[in-house]
């Protein structure tokens, strides 16, 4: 039986998605909210890319 390689698009999206809400209020608290999104977006990708949102409800 072979293994389905884990590519999660999804918890990809949404990591940016949430990573780069909060890196901007990190980044406003610091000075430079740029700065705080870009970090953001690829520390929450990084994390959610490996959790499953949910299931798409497929037959």
């Amino acid at each position: 039986m072979t293994r389905k390689p884990h590519r999660n698009g999804r918890g990809l999206f949404l990591g940016a998605i949430l990573g780069a809400v909060a890196g901007f209020f990190a980044g406003r608290m610091m000075g430079n909210a740029a700065l705080g999104i870009l970090v953001g977006t690829v520390v929450g990708s990084a994390l959610l890319y490996r959790v499953n949102p949910g299931p798409w409800n497929r037959p």
